[in-house]
């Protein structure tokens, strides 16, 4: 069997390679763009952009993989407020190139694409937990795109009778997370400040938000089996089902540093729409596949701030 990660120089990607390598027999493939790394010596790597419809086709017919990880995206909310036009161009048409050039080589692999919890947006307190059959309401341009990503693919599955699989990842932390994102972003603040680089002040935008956090270890193992067993033309959520404050996460970040640290608002952090409450209802994910996470948030903030301390 062989596999193919498209998008596997990501934060995601690197952990879905080690995960696939150490639990499945396959034959694994990788795609990068040509200025990133790929930093895993067991997989073939391949330079793609995924803008390039050809140049995907001919990767396809070169591997004929049996299983397709979609995780090329544009994924970082703040940057799709200022870069609308990439997140689309990335997220949406980068996916209906994929599936129409599995369509035009008329392949038959399992393809798994990666939704996002923040497709649900903006929710009612009697939606909580959010179940896979909630009305998204997108409250950002990231979440918008994603949910047309899935809706496409959901589309392609029914009209054309492809094996697609599409899932609604909550947030998803671990080392080695770019600090874009909030958690990796904290814990890299306090490792500067132990280090005395950064004055004892931490930055913050809207910490009143509540979201759902889930280690990278857990949902790529949930991935390499809903790739297998999860029913095609469905969508999955993947998280923890218990969603947290943005605050208590900092406040746990706090404690665990050797120096006082105080809190301060950065405007320039503040998103111009921001959803109160994404918490996940995973009994759909769970019933269908033997997984449940299994790392605990605390030993995921520990693990993600010692990265930051011997990588500062």
């Amino acid at each position: 069997m062989k596999a193919l990660v498209i998008g596997a120089a990501g934060f995601v990607g690197n952990y879905l390679l080690r995960h696939l390598k150490t639990t499945y027999p396959w034959q694994l493939h990788a795609t990068k763009l040509p200025h990133e790394n790929i930093l895993f010596n067991d997989a073939s790597v391949h330079d793609l952009d995924i803008l390039n419809k050809e140049a995907i086709k001919q990767l396809l017919s070169e591997i004929q993989p049996d299983y397709i990880f979609h995780l090329a995206a544009q994924s970082s909310v703040a940057l799709s407020w200022k870069r609308p036009d990439l997140t689309v161009d990335i997220n949406i048409k980068g996916c209906i190139n994929l599936l129409d050039a599995i369509r035009d080589l008329d392949l038959h692999p399992r393809t798994l694409l990666i939704g996002s919890g923040e497709e649900y947006g903006h929710i009612k307190p009697d939606e909580t937990p959010i179940t896979e059959d909630t009305l998204p309401r997108p409250g950002n341009l990231y979440a918008a795109t994603k949910a047309c990503q899935n809706m496409i693919g959901s589309i392609y599955a029914k009209a054309y009778q492809m094996d697609i699989i599409m899932v609604r990842a909550f947030n998803h932390i671990g080392p080695e997370q770019t600090p874009v994102f909030v958690v990796s972003d904290f814990c890299r603040q306090t490792a500067m400040i132990e280090k005395g680089i950064n004055p004892p002040v931490i930055h913050v935008g809207n910490l009143n938000a509540c979201r759902d956090f889930t280690d990278v270890r857990d949902v790529v193992r949930a991935y390499g089996l809903l790739i297998q067993y999860g029913k095609s033309g469905e969508i999955y959520n993947i998280g923890s089902g218990m969603a947290i404050k943005i605050r208590e996460i900092l406040d746990k970040i706090i404690s665990f540093s050797s120096v006082p640290i105080k809190v301060e608002v950065d405007t320039e952090r503040l998103r111009p729409v921001d959803v109160p409450i994404i918490e996940a209802d995973i009994s759909k994910t769970t019933s269908c596949i033997s997984w449940k996470p299994e790392i605990s948030l605390e030993t995921t903030i520990r693990e993600t701030l010692e990265y930051w301390r011997k990588h500062i």
